[in-house]
């Protein structure tokens, strides 16, 4: 007995292969029997191998499945007639007991029958099977949607496909939850919960049938999302009173169950990816991790791909708590000095004196009190990289000596006259206009054009909300296992409090606001309560009439808005009316958004 496969779409359509005595190797690369120049094929994707008067087909763990008549397989006997999908390329699998070329088959049939009208109805099969792709995606997007908008909107889309497959009035996809028990994933026009009683959930999940049935409301086709031979949920359809299900609906639901299962299966093991991600760079380096997905960060993030792997001076501009020394540090751990030192010094915190011992060191008895040699933050960073942050505010003399150090890459300390050379990478960060410095004669300009080799200005909180809500889990994952404490999530009233505010103080007040509310929260959600008033003043929650923060953010306006009107628009005789200092109603003012018409 021979076997032939014929090629009905894809690449290699139209062609015939006569199928050896032993295995016969499929797969994208020259040295398979059949090769398939597609890259949805597997470099080895499956082999057909002859037992006795049998054909078996064998997947090689291939990357996207092997499919007969519609269902994955791992191991499958071939009968004749079957149909197999090898990424895009499809093949009928004949025996030589049936020629479908034949003059004996053509009168059977009753029709002329060639490869090419037999391919017809094939292809139609195929551009349908290729739809289920799409239904595998929504299937993944669905599972992983935390938004309720994006949820929503992903399980429309899902059904939309699926409907389209196979038509349906209802739909409910269900799956099989930790404790056994099944949870509705999404649901298209049914009912909750749905008509589907126990006996037959058990022959679906249990004994993974494609079970089809009808009751009061039609007929009703329900197929199991298995993977590796676990059923990790189902997917049900109903029709309407006159609806029948067809024997290509049983094939297609149990095509579109198989690749939702291995979407379900993928998503599954993202999620796990995430949160293990998650939990290791919290305990690896909590201090160091840059979270934000917006185009403004991810021009950041390219930045410091491009500088990171190079030796020059870079100066990172922005306002305070944007992140600076954030960017520094991961520009130094992305650089060929990643084992070096990483020394940090804020030029703004200590008096000059100071400050130049604390970078170049000093010698014994340089002054009262040098009972000893010390090394300098510049001399220690050698071979990796030093930061110093506000070097605006340097002071003239310091700035002499740094441009000394980028220059000759040597110095000497306090009170000490042999020179020492010193390889470092120097990273600056100001949140001053050194341009402006330079005009006014604070700021050395040649220091600045050594500074300024590569720069990158961060962006302000403000100007990147949508990194707002992950920032804020971060924060809160970060603090709740500090405090020993589950957050799950954020409330809606509380993230359009968080996306509201100004948030002046940029990344560093978002994260001081998430400790508060972990520290002083006490359930398993962050809500408007846990918020700094501050925070509560400037933001959107409680917007709806009647509530409690609406109602005093409504109460404060009325207050300062009645002291303005008696006060003639006048801060300071408003505050004085008040009783609060005019600094202080002003920042209430600016927070609650009012408008200032002010004669202070």
């Amino acid at each position: 007995m021979r076997g032939t496969l014929i090629a009905t779409d894809g690449p290699l359509r139209g062609q015939r292969f006569e199928l050896g005595e032993t295995v016969t190797g499929i797969g994208r690369i020259s040295l398979n029997e059949i090769a398939i120049p597609n890259l949805s094929v597997s470099r080895q994707h499956c082999t057909i191998e002859r037992t006795g008067e049998r054909f078996m087909i064998r997947d090689l763990e291939s990357h996207n499945g092997t499919f007969v008549n519609g269902q994955p397989v791992r191991i499958h006997y071939l009968r004749d007639g079957d149909r197999i999908a090898v990424g895009e390329c499809t093949f009928q699998f004949h025996t030589s007991r049936v020629d479908p070329t034949s003059e004996s088959n053509v009168a059977q049939r009753g029709e002329a029958m060639t490869v090419v009208s037999f391919n017809a109805p094939l292809a139609r099969e195929a551009s349908a099977l290729l739809r289920v792709s799409e239904v595998a995606r929504l299937t993944q997007a669905l599972y992983l949607a935390r938004d309720e908008g994006q949820r929503m909107e992903a399980e429309a889309e899902l059904f939309r496909a699926v409907l389209e497959l196979i038509p349906a009035e209802r739909g409910a996809v269900l799956l099989v939850q930790e404790d056994g028990t099944t949870g509705l994933l999404g649901k298209h026009a049914a009912p909750e919960p749905f008509e589907l009683d126990d006996p037959v959930r058990e022959r679906v999940l249990g004994g993974r049938e494609t079970v089809t049935g009808s009751n009061e409301n039609g007929a009703w086709i329900a197929a199991p999302l298995t993977s590796r031979d676990t059923a990790l949920g189902l997917i049900w359809l109903g029709g309407g009173p006159s609806r029948r299900f067809l024997d290509s609906d049983y094939h297609m639901i149990r095509a579109a169950s198989g690749i939702m299962a291995l979407a379900l299966e993928n998503a599954r093991r993202v999620e796990t990816l995430e949160s293990e991600n998650r939990r290791l760079r919290l305990e690896i380096s909590p201090e160091s991790s840059i979270v934000g997905d917006g185009p403004q960060m991810q021009k950041v993030f390219r930045f410091i791909a491009k500088v990171a792997p190079g030796n020059s001076t870079v100066l990172i501009r922005g306002e305070s708590g944007t992140g600076k020394e954030l960017v520094a540090r991961a520009i130094h751990r992305n650089s060929p000095r990643t084992d070096g030192p990483f020394q940090a010094i804020n030029c703004a915190a200590l008096t000059e004196t100071l400050l130049e011992s604390e970078l170049f060191g000093y010698e014994k008895g340089a002054f009262t009190g040098a009972a000893q040699q010390r090394k300098g933050r510049i001399e220690v960073a050698s071979g990796g990289t030093l930061f110093l942050d506000e070097i605006g505010e340097l002071a003239p003399t310091l700035q002499a000596k740094l441009l000394r150090v980028l220059q000759e890459h040597e110095f000497e300390r306090v009170g000490g006259t042999k020179a020492i050379h010193v390889d470092i990478r120097l990273v600056a960060a100001t949140n001053r206009d050194l341009e402006a410095a330079i005009k006014d004669g604070i700021f050395r300009r040649d220091l600045y054009y050594r500074l300024n080799v590569v720069s990158v200005e961060l962006p302000p909180l403000r100007e990147r909300r949508d990194d707002i809500p992950a920032l804020a889990m971060w924060f809160a994952e970060k603090y709740g296992r500090g405090a020993g404490r589950r957050v799950n999530g954020i409330s809606r009233e509380a993230r359009d409090c968080l996306l509201s505010y100004s948030w002046p103080g940029n990344v560093r007040e978002l994260e001081n606001a998430i400790e508060r509310a972990v520290v002083l929260g006490s359930t398993d959600l962050i809500t408007p309560d846990d918020l700094p008033e501050a925070v509560l003043e400037g933001g959107g929650a409680g917007e709806l009439p009647g509530s409690y923060h609406a109602t005093i953010k409504h109460t404060k306006k009325r207050l300062i808005q009645d002291a303005l009107d008696k006060a003639g628009g006048n801060f300071t005789e408003a505050a004085r009316l008040l009783g609060v200092h005019p600094n202080y109603l002003h920042r209430l003012a600016t927070n609650l958004q009012m408008r200032r018409a002010s004669r202070a």
